[in-house]
């Protein structure tokens, strides 16, 4: 009975092993089967559809490995996504984009990301707060003659910057901007290095927190429906694999329909809040669920939708500047039928109540 009962020991380590070999072998295959794609992101809290999708498992159940690299803008996403070195991108529709796509490089807007409206404006204008507290500024016509920090040149931010002196009566001309990442926007104003800045959440909120900064007015004040932030894919993505851009579109709203389902009011305080904000402290430099509490969010549409008129007016703006070399429309830089078709496939959103 002992020789048996040490057989029948012997037989269960080796089943054990057996299975933890082929179990490990099957888990290989799978990953060797996943389809790698390549996400740039500019480091703001419009990147949450992104990380619920990491996070949730929505991109391996679609059969995707998913990796991300940090850019400064959006803008310098450009060039990575023309050659292949990415196949998504994530941030402002730049100048930087217009021009690939006049020089004949294909990238495509295929979803929105961010926009801003009523009550969602997470680019906040700041001002130091000892230029308000000293009465140099009162309103967006004391903006004149401010160092007001933005994210590129030809980015989004610069657009909303215009609308922003446009409501004050001033031009681009009547400011001195100074370009940097969103997160060096709180140092620049704790440091006096500028004056004001257009700084998307978190690091708004951080700016405001440390207290060497107000916020005076929200960009869905300065400029409605802003289309701030969008999803780009790269010409070779849609051609060469449009099966797993179509999945990755799939993955990507159910998660921006998991972040709908945590917004009211403009801030992260819907029924399904906590989860989005444990997930944001987790994907982000900023560790603390406090300001995540406190941001002023972005809206972005659960079936993926753009909004084309803001895209149009940005572009006019860019080619006032003389900043786009060549002929190009929005139109050539859209493609909604990844959008389309994985808001079909998900049918229409129902809010959690």
């Amino acid at each position: 009975m002992k020789h048996l009962s040490l057989i029948r020991r012997i037989a269960v380590c080796l089943g054990a092993g057996l299975a933890l070999v082929f179990g490990s072998a099957a888990s290989n295959v799978y990953a060797a089967d996943m389809i790698p794609v390549r996400v740039g992101l500019a480091n703001a809290s419009s990147d949450v559809g992104f990380f619920i999708a990491d996070k949730k498992g929505y991109f391996k159940q679609e059969g995707l490995l998913v990796s991300y690299t940090p850019f400064d803008s959006a803008a310098k996403m450009v060039a990575p996504l023309g050659a292949g070195q990415i196949e998504v991108g994530a941030g402002s529709p730049s100048v930087g984009l217009y021009n690939a796509i006049a020089r004949g490089i294909e990238i495509k807007i295929v979803a929105d990301k961010g926009s801003t409206p009523p009550g969602y404006g997470y680019q906040p204008l700041l001002v130091r707060k000892d230029l308000i507290d000293s009465g140099r500024y009162k309103s967006l016509k004391d903006l004149k003659g401010m160092k007001i920090a933005g994210s590129a040149p030809g980015s989004g931010s610069t657009s909303t910057m215009n609308e922003a002196l446009k409501k004050g009566g001033l031009k681009p001309a009547d400011v001195e901007r100074v370009f940097l990442a969103f997160p060096q926007h709180v140092l620049a104003l704790q440091n006096k290095a500028v004056d004001a800045a257009l700084t998307t959440e978190p690091s708004a909120t951080k700016a405001v927190q440390s207290g060497a900064a107000v916020r005076v007015m929200g960009d869905d004040e300065i400029y409605p429906n802003h289309q701030l932030a969008v999803v780009l894919y790269s010409g070779n993505f849609i051609k060469k694999n449009p099966d797993a851009a179509k999945r990755f579109m799939r993955a990507y709203l159910r998660a921006v329909r998991d972040y709908n389902d945590a917004l009211k009011g403009g801030k992260l305080a819907g029924p399904n809040a906590e989860d989005v904000i444990s997930i944001l402290t987790e994907y982000t430099n900023v560790k603390d669920p406090a300001v995540y509490r406190a941001i002023s969010v972005q809206g972005c549409s659960p079936d993926g939708t753009v909004d084309v008129p803001s895209l149009k007016n940005d572009l006019a703006f860019f080619k006032s500047e003389g900043l786009v070399k060549g002929e190009v429309s929005v139109d050539q830089a859209l493609d909604t039928s990844f959008a389309a078709a994985a808001a079909k496939e998900l049918g229409p959103y129902k809010r959690k109540k």
